[in-house]
């Protein structure tokens, strides 16, 4: 080959090379605290508030702008937040947040800067943390422990969407706003510097942000819990709601995304909320940051009910195991991470058949994942899954490796039946995990295979599993 030729040919290698390795390296990845929420797929949110001693039904509306006339209600005679952490684990969750603060504004800890905290409860002498039972609770059991913090609304202070209420921009509601905007702050710092490690810091419904006139809780976070998932405000969202509360997202659901930030329901920028917040129920397959989908459901969510909080006399409102299954294959198999919503009573425990329905729900996903017919892993385009012998399949798994991003776009699963390969399954979106249950007809197959059809760069599946799960 003459000199010229070779040159030529190298250009050419070259510009290959680097034309790969800018796509690898514009390639949105999580870092580590997306990671590790992703690979917890399942957690569990605890809502507990005054109002779940009065005896009057959970009324949004009315909780958000009417104080609790006596906060010494609160009276858990039974407590034992061991108890709801162990009834979690049970049900399989790797992770578990308690609701500290919500619309009433009571915060379920000792507070040196919020008057309205557990301080001033007749409860224990005033010298009960729940917050620090509930940390110490989860690492005992070995479930990492989060928090939820509620700063949009408080009924105590008269605060509103974050703002609080008086003549807008006078003198007084500059003060109120100043003192309520500190408090936060002081709260968020004393949430940060107290408790240890968190695995997760919710914001109901977001934090805003400081130049929209709310407290500025973003750099507090992250100085004293950078290794914390950050659960949002107008700057930053770890991860994004994926778009309702039914604890399902749609198919494809990518952890990519056109925004580092989500807004907050009709706060939301127009590319996000329109369409029914299409945006967030899918993600986008070459959105540029990595900003992975939550699906949250209250275990008592059936019959047409929705239960954050307890209510007396409504057991027929939680979920049959069979919808629960269903959940769990349209959000931890479509790529989310589900949280289920648990409802501590007025006793302070989780009503026993909560406990039960969660200990046959942890049963139930052991019972159809811990024993798969066969694994394997592998790169490129070709990944070929062997039985010892022709068996019947209906349920596959496959996983890739996330750390590297969404590297697959499109795949086929294919079994090898009666003398060729068969297409028994199609999908794009595969991340932390795809599942697919095939409930009208088994796969009968001696050797299956994972075939990417289109990909960024070279696929990198860390898990093709076949099962047989007995529906009957």
């Amino acid at each position: 080959m003459s000199s010229k030729y070779l040159k030529l040919a190298l250009s050419v290698l070259l510009m290959c090379f680097f034309s790969v390795n800018a796509q690898l390296n514009s390639l949105p990845v999580p870092n580590k605290q997306q990671l590790a929420w992703q690979k917890a797929e399942f957690g569990v949110v605890f809502h507990y508030d005054l109002h779940v001693f009065d005896e009057s039904k959970y009324n949004q509306a009315t909780n958000r702008i009417s104080p609790v006339a006596d906060y010494n209600i609160f009276n858990p005679e039974q407590l034992d937040v061991e108890q709801w952490v162990i009834s979690a684990k049970a049900a399989g969750a790797k992770f578990a947040i308690l609701t500290v603060t919500h619309e009433t504004g009571f915060a379920l800890f000792q507070s040196e800067v919020n008057p309205y905290s557990m301080k001033i409860l007749k409860w224990k002498e005033g010298k009960g943390d729940i917050f620090r039972d509930f940390t110490d609770a989860c690492r005992k059991h070995g479930i990492k422990p989060g928090v939820y913090l509620g700063i949009r609304w408080n009924s105590f202070f008269g605060v509103h969407d974050f703002i609080v209420d008086g003549q807008p921009n006078s003198i007084m509601q500059k003060k109120r706003q100043a003192y309520y905007n500190a408090m936060v702050e002081g709260m968020v710092k004393e949430i940060c510097c107290n408790y240890g490690p968190l695995f997760e810091i919710w914001f109901d419904g977001g934090a805003s942000s400081p130049q929209k006139g709310a407290p500025d809780v973003l750099p507090i976070v992250k100085k004293y819990q950078p290794d914390c998932l950050f659960y949002h405000n107008d700057q930053l969202a770890d991860a994004r709601w994926g778009g309702s509360e039914n604890g399902t997202v749609n198919y494809p659901c990518w952890s990519t995304f056109p925004y580092n930030f989500t807004g907050s329901g009709e706060s939301a920028i127009p590319g996000i909320h329109k369409n029914g917040f299409e945006l967030l129920k899918q993600g986008d397959e070459d959105g540029k940051y990595w900003v992975p989908a939550m699906a949250d459901s209250p275990l008592r969510g059936f019959n047409s009910r929705h239960e954050w909080f307890w209510e007396p006399d409504d057991e027929k409102s939680i979920y049959p195991l069979e919808e629960l299954m269903n959940i769990y294959y349209k959000s931890v198999g479509r790529n989310a991470t589900l949280i289920m919503g648990l409802t501590p009573d007025n006793t302070g425990l989780i009503p026993k058949e909560d406990v039960q329905r969660l200990k046959q729900l942890g049963d139930e996903i052991k019972r159809r994942f811990d024993f798969p017919l066969a694994t394997t892993r592998g790169k490129g385009k070709i990944i070929e899954l062997k039985l010892t012998q022709e068996t019947s399949i209906n349920q596959l798994m496959v996983q890739e490796n996330i750390a590297l991003g969404h590297r697959v776009r499109k795949f086929s699963i294919q079994a090898y039946q009666r003398g060729k390969w068969q297409t028994v399954n199609k999908g794009s979106a595969i991340g932390n995990k795809y599942i697919f249950l095939s409930c009208k007809k088994n796969i009968l197959a001696k050797k299956l295979r994972l075939v990417i059809d289109e990909s960024v760069a070279e696929p990198d599946i860390i898990n093709f599993a076949a099962y047989y799960v007995n529906l009957e």
